[in-house]
């Protein structure tokens, strides 16, 4: 009996502790909800409601979360609106009031992030928040996440928005975003988007976002090592193959300018592994950036062999990059017993064509081999031989007929800018217009592919300071350079050139007399009919007085007057025909009706026929056979034709 009391007395002493325990953890989760309650504005927080149960759950008073919550209740985002209000109410422009409400939350949101609270939201939701689908959906807070991405790359709420924005077909936005770098399934959406864009924009799309797809591809070394096996294997695609295959070197080459080391992967996507002393020669001088003779001697010997390997394993641009600069830069030391070597493998790479079947190769070209490498070697001779622009005349023939040849032109205009960017060229100069650009202007005549290197050549020079020649001297030097943007004009280069001019004109930073110069020779180059782009482009020019106002005469017989006149009268005519075409409607719909009820028009009722307009709702077809139904005047009586040309009787 004692022993039972003993025991019922240490089990009161085990209730009680446990219930003071249960009580002082009570208490805890109370303290612990009520200083989340006294903060700010904490009923507009997202877990108010969890917090609420779990005080409620752990015996806490109702009466002293309405009064926490009531007293600390500052009304930050309802102050803001009012405020939004008030400024509407005032005549600001909404969308005014909405951009600055946004970019002021942008920027708190940017400073007081934190990536660890933003990774809690997964955690306590335990699903994707609804307010986060609903933001990806406006630009404003896509950019906000782009940067916040970029910021803190191992968030992994901010890694799930951007699998969230890729998913939902904004992949072309995120291009420039690391994150997309470490998933690969928005890198491959991204990747694909990015390839399209510049496949269907051309030189335009490449030069704009290239940058930004150059930083995307070139993050680490797998992001590149996919990339350029995807676009390896669309390469080999008939349709667009050589497109993508640009691509591939474009990333090549931009990767070696960040100083990356990629010729491994160069020579694992061509194929070099196949051809071991090849490959051996090539990763040399691709990972030096150099030749060098001895490496030279093996691709010479290994090329003229009876079975030479793929010529696509010389098509390297930095390797082409590395042959021009050695052979027509001035001043370059090439040993005489080895320049044939470096001359015949330019000219394979340039111009031998394999033809190929089922993977197989059929056949080596080499017809044009042996005048390219003549070509070669007669530019290499003219090119190092440090002639000035007058000694060049007796010569001037044989370059303009080696210039014919893509690789030549190519060194040749390498050659040229090296020799037009001396500071002392122009100095020295006597001709109105120097040897040297008048080869530029063969060569834009020759290669249209070209023209883009040529204007920035030409850009260059016309940027040049020159505060060495006289101010007379000077114009005098841009009016002939403009005179060769003039003729690269007149080879099919015209928005290039023509929006370079108006860029100068709106930056206010060229002299006007220059403007006019080319507005001169532009207009006695040009005849109608203009296309409505160029008409914009140039129009601005031609319209501004201080650059034709001297131009002009009275009688309206000048080049400025003739283009404006021309310029109004399709304008005139693309008027009337608006005009007519609307009026025309206008008769169909108040001067003719349909016939009754025309047959075969299925479940088509009367009131369709009836409405304002002919065309209404209806889908195509019933649209073309409305068309071709019998028009009747208000007694009935046919009007006209029908659309097919048969007269109108009702049949």
């Amino acid at each position: 009996m004692a022993d039972y009391d003993y025991d019922q007395e240490n089990m009161s002493d085990d209730e009680g502790w446990n219930g003071e325990q249960e009580e002082e953890n009570n208490a805890m989760i109370q303290q612990e909800c009520i200083i989340s309650f006294s903060s700010p504005d904490f009923i507009m927080e997202p877990d108010v409601f969890a917090q609420l149960q779990r005080y409620f759950k752990y015996g806490g008073v109702p009466e002293k979360v309405v009064e926490l919550l009531s007293d600390n209740y500052t009304a930050v985002a309802q102050t803001a609106n009012q405020l939004a209000e008030w400024l509407i109410l005032t005549r600001v422009d909404i969308k005014e009031v909405q951009e600055m409400v946004e970019d002021h939350l942008k920027t708190m949101i940017l400073k007081h992030f934190d990536p660890k609270k933003a990774d809690s939201i997964f955690t306590d939701e335990g699903e994707t928040p609804s307010w986060l689908a609903e933001m990806i959906e406006y630009p404003t807070w896509r950019s906000l996440f782009y940067k916040l991405a970029e910021e803190y790359p191992d968030c992994l709420m901010l890694n799930f928005t951007i699998k969230l924005i890729s998913d939902a077909g904004y992949q072309g936005e995120i291009s420039s975003v690391s994150t997309a770098c470490h998933q690969i399934e928005v890198f491959s959406r991204v990747l694909r988007t990015s390839i399209t864009n510049f496949l269907d924009g051309g030189e335009e799309a490449i030069e704009k976002n290239f940058g930004e797809f150059t930083k995307m591809v070139c993050h680490g070394e797998h992001t590149y090592l996919y990339s350029q096996v995807v676009m390896q294997i669309l390469s080999q695609e008939t349709k667009g193959g050589s497109n993508i295959r640009r691509l591939c070197q474009e990333l090549q080459k931009s990767a070696k300018e960040k100083g990356l080391d990629v010729t491994p992967i160069t020579m694992a996507l061509c194929g070099a592994a196949r051809y071991p002393r090849a490959c051996q020669a090539l990763s040399s001088m691709l990972s030096r950036n150099a030749l060098n003779p001895a490496d030279i001697t093996v691709l010479y010997k290994i090329y003229i062999s009876h079975d030479p390997p793929p010529v696509e394993l010389l098509r390297s641009p930095q390797f082409l990059e590395m042959f021009t600069e050695c052979l027509f830069k001035p001043g370059s030391k090439l040993n005489p017993d080895h320049k044939q070597k470096y001359i015949f493998i330019l000219a394979y790479a340039a111009c031998v064509f394999e033809t190929y079947k089922k993977g197989t190769r059929r056949h080596v070209n080499k017809d044009e081999l042996k005048s390219t490498q003549n070509a070669i070697e007669k530019a290499n001779r003219l090119c190092s031989e440090n002639k000035g622009s007058s000694e060049l005349v007796a010569d001037v023939s044989i370059l303009f007929s080696v210039i014919k040849f893509p690789v030549v032109a190519m060194g040749v205009l390498r050659w040229i800018d090296y020799i037009v960017s001396e500071p002392s060229y122009f100095n020295l100069q006597t001709d109105h217009t120097p040897l040297h650009l008048v080869l530029l202007d063969e060569i834009c005549t020759c290669h249209t592919i070209m023209h883009q290197k040529v204007l920035e050549l030409l850009i260059r020079l016309f940027e040049g300071a020159y505060e060495e020649l006289d101010v007379l001297v000077r114009l005098e030097l841009k009016k002939t350079l403009l005179d060769r943007m003039v003729h690269l004009f007149s080879r099919g280069c015209v928005f290039p050139v023509v929006s370079y001019i108006k860029a100068c004109w709106e930056k206010q930073d060229t002299d006007v007399s220059l403007i006019r110069h080319f507005v001169t020779e532009i207009l006695d180059v040009i005849a109608p009919p203009y296309t409505q782009e160029f008409v914009q482009l140039l129009l601005p020019l031609i319209e501004n007085e201080d650059i034709t106002g001297s131009l002009r005469n009275d009688e309206g017989s000048d080049p400025v007057s003739e283009f404006l006149s021309d310029c109004r009268r399709k304008l005139n005519m693309r008027t009337v025909a608006i005009c007519v075409f609307f009026l025309t409607l206008l008769v169909v719909n108040n001067e003719a009706k349909p016939a009754p009820f025309p047959r075969g028009l299925g479940n088509l009722t009367k009131s369709h026929y009836n409405k304002r307009s002919p065309f209404g709702s209806l889908d195509y077809n019933t649209k073309k056979k409305l068309f071709k139904r019998t028009l009747v005047d208000d007694d009935g009586h046919p009007v006209g034709k029908t659309s097919d040309g048969n007269s109108g009787e009702k049949k």
